[in-house]
């Protein structure tokens, strides 16, 4: 096995090697763009250390990778474009840098990128891969209609932001997970199971990511503490404030959420004390454990050694502890 930080050297050689620059360039040059903007590349680092955990091996599952990070990319571009984002890891957005249309076929063509890298694998792993890839293809799609949907309903259930978080996010990381074990030939169950360990650990990491993004330190966090609340976007802190608030606090927080004042600080600071008042702090922190917890318990049905079980539960605790 390598580590976590050797993954990621070998999926950007490889990155490097598969950059496409034929023409048309206002095509190909939006691609290599996204592609080299940075981030952790998690997902694709999930896809090769998986083929090892179950004894393949992270060369045979590049190309996995790669389609993964195609796909994930094509969806921030489109992200980028509904939510007329400027900038991407600091850097202007696609369709700022060149414009909407191109932004939209390049996207389109990474899909389909993905897609043809699939084309690599033989017989029963490329039929596996791919149906594996449709079916989370679709939930993400529809995940981000939820998450669109959301924005201008009232009635919004705990439920249904766990589904819409799950098929915009987590199923993503389940499915990496998947496509390491499909690539390393190992069992049904194996496979079901790691998906399993890939979507409830997504869960908990975006339910966390809506928590930090109140209570989190802004050193460590790397993003604005306060973001969400000052887009007034209804996270699971939102929703479990209002289920355990009283009518006047449901009353001052559905106020607080329809203004947009130039300084938002003291609309954070108010937002953050109802969220503590109301339980809906200390709520989504057990949920957060909720979730963590059910994906460790999954690894104990895996067919796999114990020293492999540690080190999946390993990357797990550093994945909620942010430091992979």
């Amino acid at each position: 096995m390598h580590t976590i930080s050797d993954y990621q050297g070998y999926f950007l050689e490889y990155l490097s090697k598969k950059t496409i620059t034929k023409e048309p360039k206002n095509l190909y040059e939006p691609i290599s763009y996204i592609l080299n903007l940075g981030g952790k590349r998690l997902r694709p680092t999930l896809v090769l250390m998986t083929s090892e955990i179950f004894g393949g091996t992270y060369k045979d599952a590049l190309d996995a990778a790669l389609a993964i990070e195609v796909f994930h990319n094509f969806s921030l571009i489109h992200d980028d474009i509904m939510d007329d984002a400027p900038l991407r890891r600091g850097k202007e957005t696609v369709h700022e840098k060149w414009d909407i249309n191109t932004g939209i076929l390049s996207g389109d063509a990474m899909l389909i990128n993905a897609y043809q890298l699939f084309e690599n694998y033989e017989g029963d792993t490329f039929k596996e891969l791919a149906k594996l890839f449709t079916k989370t293809a679709i939930e993400v799609c529809e995940g981000q209609q939820y998450d669109i949907d959301f924005e201008t309903r009232d009635d919004v259930t705990i439920p249904e932001y766990i589904k819409m978080i799950e098929y915009k996010t987590a199923v993503l990381v389940g499915a990496a997970m998947q496509m390491g074990a499909i690539v390393a030939g190992v069992s049904k169950d194996n496979k079901s199971s790691i998906y399993d360990f890939g979507r409830l650990l997504g869960l908990a990491f975006q339910l966390q990511d809506d928590y930090l993004d109140a209570f989190g330190d802004p050193e460590t966090f790397g993003k604005q503490v306060g973001g969400d609340i000052i887009e007034n976007k209804k996270t699971i802190l939102y929703l479990k404030a209002l289920e355990f608030a009283s009518k006047d606090e449901q009353k001052q927080l559905k106020g607080l959420f329809s203004l947009n004042p130039d300084d938002p600080s003291e609309k954070i600071s108010t937002v953050k004390h109802l969220f503590e008042t109301t339980g809906a702090k200390d709520k989504t922190r057990l949920e957060i454990e909720k979730y963590t917890k059910e994906a460790f318990d999954v690894l104990d049905g895996l067919s796999i050694t114990d020293d492999k079980k540690s080190i999946l539960k390993l990357f797990g605790s550093s994945l909620m502890n942010r430091s992979v």
